[in-house]
This record gives C-alpha cells, sequence and structure tokens, in this order.
C-alpha cells in the first residue's frame, strides 16, 4: 500500500501462496505448446489417419471420383486420375463391394464404344488404343473382335494395300527381305495383319522366307554361323511354320556340332588361341552356355600352360600366358592357383637361383634330388610339407631347371604323382586326390590329361554331395558342390544339383 514514516504497510502474501501462483502459472505455455502441436498433426495427418480407420469412407471418395472422371471421358491416365485407375484404387481398398467391378465394366464398355467412334473417324491409332483398354478390362470378346474387324477392314481400305503389296514385291525382287519398314517381309507382315487372308500377302512371305533360308544355308557353307543363326531366328519369327525351316535348323545344329568338335580338339592339342575362337564361335552363334563352359577350359588350360612356364622360370611368357588365362575367367580356381604358384616360383628363384655360384648350385641339386629319391622310396610323395618327394625336387628345380638330372627326375615322379591321384579317387580319399593331382599340375605338361583329371575329380566330389544330401546333410552337400565348381565349374549336372540343393533348403511356407 504505500510506505509511513519510512514503514511498509504493501500487505504480505504467505510464500507457500505465491509459489503455488507461480508454478501454477508455469504450466501455461506447455499446454498451450502441446495444444498448438496436437492442433498441426491433425492437419497434416487427418487423411491418412481417415482413410486407416474408415478404409471404406476412402474407397466410397475413390468410387465417386472414378465415376466423375468416366462421366467427364478420362477413361485411363498415368498419373492415376482415369477411371480406370481409381476403380481400381477403390477395389484394392475395399474388395468386398461389387460397386467398383461393376464401374470398371462400365469403363470397358465405354472404351469399346470410344474404339468405335475412332474407327468411324479413321484414328486408327487411338481406336487400338482403347480396344486395348477394353480387352484388358475383360469386355465380351465377340464384341472386341467385331470392333477389331472393322478396324483392320477401315485401315485396311486408307492402307492403300495394293500399293503395299508392290512395294513388298519390288523389296522382294531387289533382296531386301529385312533391314527396315520398307524391306519385303515387314511390309508382307503389315499388310497380313490388316488383311490376315491376303493370297498374295501370304504367297510373297512365303517366298521372301525360302530365300532368306537359302541365305542363312550359303552361310553356313561359308561358316558364317552367327549370320546364318540370326537369318534362322528372324524366319522363325515370321513363320514358325515355314517349310523350309527344320531342314535349315538342322544343318546348323550339324555345324554347330562340327564347331564344338573343332574346339575340343583344339583344346586337347593344346591349340589354345584356336580354341578360343571356335568357343567364342559359338557364344556369337547364341550357344552361350557351351561357349562359356569351353572357355573356363581354356582360361584353365592357359593358367596350366603359366605355371609350367614359371616352373621353369620363363617369367615373361609365363605372365602372358597367365594374362590370357585372367582376361577368358578371372575369378577362377585354375586362374588363382597359377597366380600363387608363379609367386612361389618367383620367391624360389630369387631365394636359390642366382644367388648361388654354380658349384655350389650343382651340389646342391645331386642333394636336393637324392633327398627326392629317398622320400619317394618312402612313399613321402607330398608329404611331409618340406621333406616330401615333391617338395625336394621343386626346391632343385628352382636352382636348375634346366639340368638334365632334375629334367630326368621330374619324369621319373609323374607316373608317381598319376598313381597317386587314381589311389586318391579309388579310396574315395578326395583330399589326397587334389593334392597329387595340384603335383600333377606341376609336373605334367599333357593339357588334355589334366583336364580329365580335373573333371574326374569334380565329377567324383559331385557323386559325394549327392549321397550326403540324400541322407539330409545339407552342409556337407553344400561343401561337397563348393568343391567340385572350384575344381571346373563346367562339369556336367552341376547346376542341376545346385537347383536341388537350394530347393532343399528353401524355406518351408
Amino acid at each position: 500500500m504505500g510506505t509511513l514514516g519510512g514503514l511498509d504497510f504493501t500487505p504480505r502474501v504467505p510464500r507457500t501462496r505465491r509459489l503455488r501462483v507461480g508454478a501454477r502459472g508455469g504450466w501455461w505455455p506447455w499446454l498451450l505448446g502441446f495444444a498448438l502441436l496436437a492442433t498441426v498433426l491433425l492437419v497434416v495427418f487427418r487423411k491418412p489417419l481417415a482413410d486407416q480407420i474408415w478404409p471404406q469412407t476412402r474407397a466410397q471418395a475413390l468410387r465417386a471420383q472414378a465415376a466423375q472422371a468416366l462421366a467427364q471421358g478420362r477413361l485411363t491416365a498415368p498419373d492415376g486420375s482415369g477411371a480406370r485407375e481409381l476403380y481400381e484404387a477403390a477395389l484394392a481398398m475395399d474388395p468386398d463391394r461389387d460397386e467398383a467391378r461393376v464401374g470398371l465394366a462400365r469403363v470397358a464398355e465405354a472404351a469399346l464404344a470410344r474404339a468405335r467412334d475412332e474407327t468411324a473417324q479413321d484414328r486408327f491409332a487411338d481406336a487400338h488404343a482403347s480396344l486395348r483398354l477394353a480387352r484388358a478390362l475383360s469386355v465380351p470378346r465377340a464384341e472386341a473382335d467385331r470392333v477389331a474387324a472393322r478396324l483392320r477392314e477401315r485401315e485396311a481400305s486408307h492402307a492403300g494395300i495394293p500399293g503395299l503389296l508392290a512395294q513388298a514385291d519390288a523389296a522382294r525382287g531387289a533382296g531386301r527381305l529385312t533391314g527396315d519398314d520398307q524391306a519385303a517381309l515387314p511390309l508382307y507382315q503389315r499388310i497380313l495383319a490388316l488383311q490376315p487372308e491376303n493370297t498374295r500377302a501370304l504367297e510373297g512371305r512365303e517366298d521372301a522366307l525360302s530365300e532368306l533360308l537359302q541365305q542363312a544355308r550359303a552361310r553356313l557353307r561359308a561358316g558364317e554361323l552367327a549370320e546364318a543363326t540370326a537369318a534362322i531366328a528372324v524366319a522363325r519369327r515370321y513363320d514358325a511354320g515355314h517349310v523350309d525351316l527344320p531342314d535349315t535348323q538342322a544343318r546348323l545344329n550339324e555345324e554347330l556340332d562340327d564347331v564344338r568338335r573343332d574346339a575340343a580338339a583344339a583344346l586337347a592339342s593344346a591349340r589354345l588361341e584356336r580354341a578360343e575362337e571356335r568357343y567364342r564361335l559359338l557364344g556369337e552363334a547364341g550357344q552361350q552356355v557351351d561357349a562359356d563352359a569351353g572357355l573356363q577350359r581354356v582360361a584353365a588350360a592357359w593358367a596350366h600352360r603359366a605355371e609350367t612356364l614359371a616352373a621353369d622360370f620363363r617369367f615373361a611368357a609365363a605372365d602372358a600366358a597367365l594374362e590370357h588365362a585372367r582376361a577368358l575367367a578371372p575369378e577362377t580356381t585354375p586362374v588363382a592357383d597359377a597366380e600363387r604358384r608363379i609367386a612361389r616360383a618367383r620367391q624360389s628363384h630369387a631365394r636359390l637361383g642366382s644367388q648361388v655360384p654354380p658349384r655350389e648350385r650343382k651340389r646342391r641339386v645331386a642333394r636336393l634330388l637324392a633327398e627326392a629319391g629317398e622320400a619317394e622310396a618312402r612313399g613321402d610323395l607330398l608329404d611331409p610339407p618340406g621333406d616330401s618327394a615333391f617338395d625336394k625336387l621343386r626346391a632343385a628345380r628352382a636352382i636348375a631347371p634346366d639340368d638334365p638330372a632334375v629334367r630326368k627326375a621330374t619324369a621319373r615322379l609323374l607316373p608317381a604323382a598319376r598313381q597317386c591321384f587314381e589311389r586318391g579317387l579309388r579310396d574315395n580319399n578326395l583330399g589326397l586326390a587334389r593334392a597329387c593331382f595340384d603335383a600333377r599340375v606341376a609336373l605334367e605338361n599333357d593339357i588334355a590329361a589334366l583336364a580329365t583329371a580335373r573333371r574326374r575329380l569334380a565329377a567324383r566330389w559331385l557323386a559325394i554331395g549327392d549321397e550326403r544330401l540324400g541322407a539330409g546333410q545339407v552342409a556337407g552337400a553344400g561343401a561337397a558342390l563348393a568343391s567340385a565348381r572350384a575344381l571346373d565349374p563346367a562339369t556336367p549336372g552341376l547346376e542341376d544339383f545346385d537347383r536341388r540343393l537350394r530347393a532343399a533348403t528353401a524355406p518351408r511356407r
């Protein structure tokens, strides 16, 4: 109330009361903020929430929009605003009601009526689009066929069929059978689309296809398999029942078989460039599976050649051969194995080769060969590591690859490696067989024999995988499949077993 004589006469509010008033007043900003936030959320999300809580209401709104679009003639629209799209959205949201289905039927009828009108107005592209929409919405087939027949008649009357026939015949006479819309076969096909029973067009197409297949047979005789394959595919697309097609296809199959045999023979005789060329020709002729499998075998042969060259310390030639292998199949096991063995050969050469004086080199070679002979006599062909006959011989080859005694020991040890491989297969000891196969790779130059051994070992792994899968050992079957694929991805039956294994491991519904 004021002061008097220095005394304060203002009424005092108790402390507890002041605290309550202050606390109550502090909640108002928070309450106001929450109210504002709730209002914003309701404004922003009112439609999605309504759609989730009242889907029938949303479906009803869609049906109303669809009916309006139908009344306005907007039968379909890429942005979803057409009657068809709106009715389909309503049906998906509320499938238990028939209103949307009835609406779609009305859209189909409207599309068919529009196709009739557009045909009468010679708006052929629009008529085809409307007819497609009517068929897509399951308009009665007989009615759609009648409209389609009328559309063809109108198109034919405006297309100038006699002029098109003359153009087609002239193109066939000039040898322009395919290639663009003005070539003989496309023109005949256009005429037959308008008049399927046009005799002159049917006969012209027949003659043009006979000429095309005759050209395909000429290309086969010239060894142009890719071109012949393409011509045969074109003929089949125009008339799969043409009388000359089976004979031409049979000739193509014979030529393809010849190419396969030639490729295999070239690979067996280590003519790797020729084998690669033949397998690539198979790929160009549409035989991609055979081509890929063959090129992987060629890559494995290049990898083996690289290993052999590196074993003789001819590293420049080894690197060139390895590049060939990488270019054909960079991710395969033979290429990776060759890379590791070439790296080890470089290390051995650097460690044991040029740093050793000639007299000491000869003494070391003699000692290593003697130790290799002793290990061989004990039967230690591959084990123990470092003291096996194979490791001792490899060390001798690293020091003096051209030494006659080293070459003689290599020739003597190779039969033992072969016998070891056969023993591993016979005893079903595939780990031993793989180790002996690796020894053969380092010792043997017969690419065909190595390819056969690789395929046999892979096939044995596949057989073991089949046994494990039959016994319900899915993990073991998968491991066997991986071993077979690592050895030879082109092993017969590998992909079929892979499918069976995936089917066995697929989750059950």
